[in-house]
């Protein structure tokens, strides 16, 4: 499977942006997907995610109850709503693909898409 992401850009803090995650090759609802990011000078954080039957993944404290992750199986493609967004929520956004289940723990997941940078300015 092959992963696109997009939707970053600049917006202000308590600003609302959406992350697209397009997969091509094979079916999304095979694969439990993640939302990592990373910030300059820091290690690659997982956000949230999504099992391959649909259920989430346990989200990162930071982002519960402002960042929402669903996908639509029809537009084969994955998507990350954040809501009232923080200067701290700045970084390169990256989705990634694994079989089955998922985890909180980027080695595990195979695939990766290119990145999609999000800046909050306060």
């Amino acid at each position: 499977v092959q992963l696109q992401a997009s939707g970053g850009g600049l917006v202000q803090a308590g600003g609302s942006l959406t992350l697209s995650c397009a997969a091509s090759g094979r079916p999304i609802g095979l694969y439990a997907v993640g939302w990592f990011r990373q910030a300059p000078g820091k290690e690659r954080e997982f956000v949230t995610g999504i099992n391959w039957y649909g259920g989430a993944i346990d989200s990162d404290d930071s982002v519960k109850g402002r960042f929402t992750i669903s996908r639509d199986t029809n537009k084969n493609t994955v998507y990350l709503q954040m809501n009232s967004l923080k200067p701290e929520d700045t970084a390169v956004y990256y989705c990634a693909a694994r079989p089955g289940v998922g985890d909180h723990r980027a080695a595990d997941y195979e695939y990766w898409g290119q990145g999609t940078q999000v800046t909050v300015s306060s």
